[in-house]
């Protein structure tokens, strides 16, 4: 079987290897001094994959490529494979000069038949490369648990053959607003990179209003080079400059102070080069979530620390958020789950990795020590702590149980929201407040702590009672845990991106707090991907 990761031009050298060890026996008996040549040929290329062995069998061993009426989808996919690259993809991977050299050099029949095969194994992962991206997530993360949509190859082969080959290859890249802007995107870094980019980076520490000199003219440029400034001579830092500072630090996800500080200058000097490297895996990132995610559905982007609600495409509530530290046991992972119920005034049950890590040893040290929570046993009876002796256990043999009755200080805060999960991540309030007026959010323990948890919880109840606010405070008038199940599921998506576009608007880029996206750029280069420049 031919490997998509070698070149193209070296595939019917290894047709012809496997030809000579296949025997017709793939075919029935009566067929076999009734079929021509070619599909013989065709069989017996096809015999060692049974997704192509079915294609070809169901189609009496004809092809798809090979005859001259073929030209509309030979010359469809040879379009395809040579515009590879504006999607991210490596064009080495899918030769088309290589291909077409192919083409004409498969004389016989045999000839012919094998490469027949060998093509419609490059379609197919074109089509999934395309569709549904190169990279298996959890290989290059292992808190990456998205699961990717595959589309079935055979079922791929079959809709392609029965339809106009060109529409078809052009709708197989996601048709999310969101990839269409990033590919606008990807190309118009292109064309700056190869104008010459933004020009020199801004030395220095720190700018702010009324300074002068070299440090503010090189700023200046770059603020202009970046589209956040208007062409103005002016060598001091003065109300315009301050504004563009401001603007840039809001596409950054940064505090919009505007003084160019040391966090604010890193930004500004990250190469155009760095930018459409994100832009690539942004890219590679859609295609994996490359399904309906829900006409409601609520979008946490780690990087950006905020938490969404989307209906029908458009952003109808937003808050800040908290996510996990960058610590790899607390970094928050990954994956799509679907919403079902809150709990308002929450227990909190203490993860065993917290209570061997972090509180055993405090109790070791003083046995008071976590006083808000309650210990219990494994038939769940309270731990007398003046008599339990904490020194005696370790991390492996510890056998009790903690819990955080629902409390204003609890660590849940007064309301989490629920889709359950074998990662026990959901999102929840939190009596730390502080942290939410920080630049970089990256706190806890994984879960995804919310800056507005009533208003999120009002917003999603609002669809099934007339008075949303009345409704939850009443429950949490209670003091008491309280379970309000949504009548209509909503699915979440925890994402991960450094780049991502906004209709009508700027480009955003984040910080990649857990170097996740410098992870899969690197394998994507390991791929072939590599960036590109044009002369405008």
């Amino acid at each position: 079987m031919i490997s998509t990761k070698q070149s193209f031009r070296f595939g019917l050298k290894r047709i012809f290897a496997v030809l000579s060890v296949v025997s017709m026996a793939a075919l029935p008996l009566q067929a076999q001094n009734a079929i021509s040549p070619f599909q013989q040929a065709v069989a017996q290329a096809a015999a060692g994959d049974e997704t192509l062995a079915t294609f070809y069998r169901e189609r009496g061993y004809q092809g798809i490529w090979s005859t001259r009426g073929d030209a509309d989808r030979r010359n469809a996919l040879l379009a395809a494979f040579a515009s590879a690259a504006d999607h991210g993809l490596p064009q080495a991977r899918y030769d088309a000069d290589a291909l077409m050299a192919q083409l004409a050099a498969a004389d016989t029949p045999q000839e012919q038949g094998a490469l027949e095969v060998a093509i419609s194994r490059q379609f197919l992962d074109y089509a999934r490369d395309i569709q549904t991206g190169m990279l298996v997530p959890s290989r290059i993360d292992e808190a990456i648990h998205r699961q990717v949509p595959l589309r079935s190859p055979l079922s791929t082969l079959r809709a392609f053959s029965q339809s106009t080959p060109a529409a078809f290859l052009r709708a197989l890249p996601p048709a999310s607003p969101e990839y269409t802007r990033l590919l606008a995107e990807k190309m118009r870094f292109e064309r700056l990179i190869g104008s010459g980019g933004w020009g020199p980076t801004v030395p220095g520490r720190k700018y702010e209003r009324g300074d002068s000199g070299a440090g503010v003219v090189a700023l200046r440029n770059r603020l202009i080079a970046m589209g956040f400034l208007e062409p103005i001579t002016t060598q001091v830092f003065d109300d315009a400059i301050f504004a563009a500072v401001q603007q840039f630090q809001l596409a950054h996800g940064l505090a919009t102070d505007g003084t160019a500080g040391q966090g604010t200058l890193e930004q500004l000097n990250v190469s155009p080069e760095q930018r459409l490297q994100s832009i690539i895996v942004a890219m590679e990132r859609e295609r994996w979530i490359n399904r309906p995610r829900g006409e409601r559905h609520i979008w946490v982007n780690i990087t950006d620390f905020t938490a969404k609600i989307i209906d029908r495409g458009e952003e109808t509530f937003s808050t800040r958020s908290v996510v996990g530290a960058r610590y790899d046991e607390r970094a928050t992972p990954e994956f799509s789950d679907v919403m079902e119920f809150m709990v308002i005034n929450p227990s909190w049950y203490v993860p065993r990795s917290i209570i061997t890590k972090e509180f055993l040893p405090q109790l070791q040290q003083n046995p008071r020590a976590v006083s808000n929570l309650i210990i219990t046993d494994r038939s769940g009876r309270v731990v007398d702590r003046a008599s339990a002796d904490f020194s005696a256990y370790t991390a492996e043999n510890f056998p009790y149980s903690f819990r955080e009755p629902p409390s204003q200080g609890n660590a849940l805060g007064l309301v989490k929201f629920m889709f359950p999960n074998r990662y026990n991540i959901y999102l929840h309030d939190t009596p730390a407040k502080s942290l939410f007026g920080r630049e970089v959010r990256a706190f806890s323990h994984g879960c995804v702590r919310l800056a507005d948890p009533f208003d999120f919880a009002y917003a999603l109840l609002a669809r099934q009672v007339s008075n949303p606010q009345e409704v939850f405070q009443a429950h949490l008038a209670t003091g008491r845990e309280r379970r309000v199940d949504l009548e209509q599921p909503v699915p979440v998506h925890l994402i991960y991106r450094t780049a991502y576009t906004q209709a009508g608007g700027r480009t955003q880029f984040r910080r990649d707090v857990y170097g996740r996206d410098q992870r899969i750029w690197n394998a994507l280069a390991r791929q072939g991907v590599a960036l590109r420049a044009f002369a405008s």
